[in-house]
């Protein structure tokens, strides 16, 4: 049997322009996907990068009795940075900006119902995220989570 020169190249051809058409397809929407802010281990994962230690997470310790809040709290020991003895913090996670900005406010009083000193509590808020911690934290301590969150929110990018 006979080959025709052209068939090979033909084939490879059409294979190469199927692969890049299916590579391409997100290109020709003309931008990439959005980032996605990080998950919980993502989050510890950043913390623990600038010199917190994080220990004994819990999902669904809020701090308060608010069965709305239970479910986007996990509660976690956090020490390092000057803190020596371990520091009971809140994260609470919310799915979106819209879900943060609708709920922010019940965080506080979520969090008014654990604090031992209200005044002193210390929040980083980087949406869709808010930790609490009840302080006064090392000026250290609370930048490094504050990067932590910050670059966990902005996500997988």
């Amino acid at each position: 049997m006979r080959r025709t020169r052209g068939v090979a190249p033909a084939r490879w051809l059409a294979l190469v322009l199927g692969a890049l058409l299916l590579a391409g397809c997100s290109a020709l929407q003309g931008h990439p996907p959005e980032p996605t802010p990080l998950d919980f281990g993502g989050i510890a994962g950043q913390i623990a990068l600038q010199g917190i230690a994080v220990d004994r997470p819990v999902s669904g310790d809020a701090g308060c009795q608010d069965p709305t809040i239970i479910p986007t709290a996990i509660g976690l020991d956090v020490s390092g940075l000057g803190v020596t003895s371990p520091l009971r913090a809140r994260i609470y996670i919310f799915g979106n900006k819209a879900a943060y900005d609708r709920r922010r406010a019940d965080v506080d009083s979520c969090v008014a119902a654990w604090a031992t000193d209200p005044g002193t509590v210390e929040f980083v808020d980087a949406s869709p995220f808010v930790l609490a911690i009840q302080g006064p934290v090392p000026a250290a301590f609370k930048a490094a989570l504050v990067r932590a969150l910050t670059t966990a929110a902005a996500g997988n990018g």
